[in-house]
């Protein structure tokens, strides 16, 4: 819960202006924004570093060539933005399990590691299924 105390963004604001940088993002870049490609394309940096032979026998990495373009860059402007958001913020801590986490499920941390990776994996599923 968040106390009068805390300072942070409106959610209100703060969806209004993804939402416009949404708009122009297709406006001036004719480019939609999204993450779920460059997951793939480090999925297949991953298999090209471990094992190339393998890499080229994958069609799916012969048409999304593994690269860092400006999606790959967005990815890390969100992580970089987040953090650096969360640091002046004050608000930045480092919790294996949340407390809303724990007082619905259990303080388990391996629980906890995989429910997120099973939710990872479908929404990432959902993402790339919708060509997102």
């Amino acid at each position: 819960m968040r106390s009068n105390k805390d300072s942070g963004w409106s959610p209100y604001l703060a969806g209004s202006l993804t939402g416009l940088v949404a708009i122009l993002s297709v406006w001036i870049g004719d480019k939609f924004y999204g993450v779920s490609t460059t997951f793939s394309r480090v999925a297949g940096m991953i298999e090209k570093y471990f094992t190339p032979e393998r890499f080229t026998s994958i069609e799916y990495f012969t048409r999304v060539a593994p690269k860092i373009d400006w999606q790959f860059m967005f990815v890390i402007g969100i992580f970089l933005g987040a953090l650096i958001s969360s640091i002046t913020s004050k608000s930045f801590k480092w919790v294996s399990v949340p407390d809303r986490w724990r007082s619905r499920f259990g303080s388990s941390i391996i629980k906890r590691a995989f429910f997120a990776f099973i939710g990872g994996a479908v929404a990432m599923f959902g993402a790339r299924l919708a060509d997102g």
